[in-house]
């Protein structure tokens, strides 16, 4: 017998027995916010609809609270990654499902999260996919932070920035004390979850077009993100990171020894600084290791 797909949906929902709660950070976002509530709350009139207002400058706590959300409201611009910190304090579901306030995340598609999720998952992102990227620009950063987190992990990661998704709210707020208070904290709890051996899923999303300006700034935001390539590193696997620039310093310098002993037969400052240089990054790698594996010791 064909069912509606529909229909499917909304029977998931009703049997769904997971208590619920969805959290927006928003900042400025009234030209969207009504919207993107009411839409929420047509799929799950019973969820918890948290919006964290990040000093915002217009009606966005008015819009948000006629539009059936619980507002909160901090007292200056503290940040994206602060207010998701804020709204998984103050949410009282089991699981709790991320959104971006500004449109561009369909709340028709949280029950499909919601569904991987009931499979066994600890988290399930939402990966956006082509054509949904904002720029060229961005979509090419990325793309390289995909392989980079790839890498580091040995997972495949489809979407490590996406502030799309769906979580169990005791694992996440294991990892709230790691998270920045910017615009990172995708990337830090993907990266943390997957350290702590929790479950990652992706689910294909597409995302629009956000309504209303970004705050997302090039230059600065994009030094930030560059910075993130290196907390990667650090956060998950720091060998990986410095072992790799250990050996590729300790192989110049017995490079250059060679060639310098085999011209000038004699052994240069220059093959000492490579070689030490190396040694030290491997210890530092050794390092921070250590306090990786301190940072994610069980304090349950």
């Amino acid at each position: 017998m064909w069912h509606d797909p529909f229909d499917l949906i909304l029977s998931h929902i009703a049997s769904d027995p997971m208590p619920l709660s969805v959290v927006l950070p928003a900042k400025s976002e009234s030209a969207a916010i009504g919207h993107t509530v009411t839409a929420i709350l047509r799929f799950y009139p019973q969820a918890e609809v948290i919006v964290v207002n990040d000093g915002s400058t217009d009606d966005t706590v008015q819009v948000a609270t006629q539009a059936g959300a619980t507002v909160i409201s901090h007292p200056y611009s503290k940040g994206n990654g602060a207010a998701i910190k804020t709204g998984a304090r103050a949410a009282s579901g089991d699981v709790i499902v991320f959104m971006d306030a500004d449109g561009q995340h369909d709340p028709a598609d949280i029950p499909r999260l919601l569904a991987r999720l009931d499979q066994g998952y600890d988290m399930v992102v939402g990966a956006r996919q082509k054509g949904s990227q904002a720029s060229v620009g961005r979509g090419v950063a990325n793309g390289f932070y995909n392989r980079l987190a790839s890498y580091m992990t040995g997972h495949k990661v489809e979407d490590l920035t996406s502030g799309f998704r769906v979580v169990r709210a005791d694992k996440f707020r294991e990892f709230l004390y790691l998270l920045p208070n910017g615009f990172s904290y995708p990337t830090t709890s993907t990266m943390a979850f997957f350290r702590a051996g929790y479950s990652v899923a992706y689910e294909p999303i597409h995302a629009a077009k956000r309504i209303g300006k970004s705050h997302i700034r090039l230059l600065r935001d994009g030094a930030r993100f560059l910075l993130i390539i290196f907390k990667i590193g650090s956060l998950y696997s720091p060998l990986k990171l410095f072992g790799p620039v250990a050996v590729m310093l300790v192989m110049l310098g017995l490079g250059w020894y060679g060639y310098t002993y085999t011209v000038m037969n004699r052994f240069t400052n220059m093959s000492a600084l490579l070689l030490t240089g190396g040694v030290m990054v491997f210890l530092m790698g050794l390092i921070s290791e250590q306090i990786t594996a301190l940072m994610y010791q069980d304090k349950r």
